[in-house]
């Protein structure tokens, strides 16, 4: 890619969001900026994921996300959700599982839940939509968001 061109993707601003994800018993969480809601009759939200990640592979067999609104005053959890150890990123947090199964983090501004209805991968990520199935608003503050984060995610692995 040119380098003009990853500069001016530097420029766009996303919200940064915790991503969680279950089968069975195992359970991962990660770092997204690439979403959005994408209809409101149904709730329908649409988050990227890499098609090599670990979340990658628990969403599509689960067919289940959890979707986490962050504070701005909450940046010091991008660095446990970038991690690879999947027990280290929920030690000495609360969670519990929510209604699809998927971790619910209990300190966060708002989460929603969805079960994945389709799915595109037009190019080395997959474009996951899922129906909101359970939503709640639990705290106030102001989003994260890449303008509060030093750095933008350029797709890059």
């Amino acid at each position: 890619m040119k380098d003009e061109w990853i500069q001016a993707l530097g420029t766009m601003t996303y919200g940064i969001y915790v991503l969680t994800s279950f089968y069975k018993e195992e359970i991962n969480g990660m770092i997204a900026s690439w979403v959005s809601q994408v209809s409101y009759d149904p709730l329908l939200i649409m988050v990227a994921v890499h098609t090599n990640r670990y979340s990658h592979r628990l969403i599509e067999k689960s067919g289940c996300l959890a979707l986490h609104v962050l504070a701005r005053e909450q940046a010091e959890l991008l660095k446990r959700f970038k991690g690879s150890d999947p027990i280290a990123k929920f030690s000495s947090i609360q969670w519990s599982r929510g209604t699809t199964g998927s971790p619910v983090l209990e300190d966060c501004i708002a989460y929603f839940e969805g079960k994945i209805i389709d799915k595109f991968s037009p190019g080395n990520h997959t474009l996951f939509v899922a129906e909101v199935v359970n939503a709640k608003v639990m705290a106030t503050g102001q989003p994260l968001s890449s303008l509060d984060y030093n750095g933008v995610y350029l797709g890059k692995n």
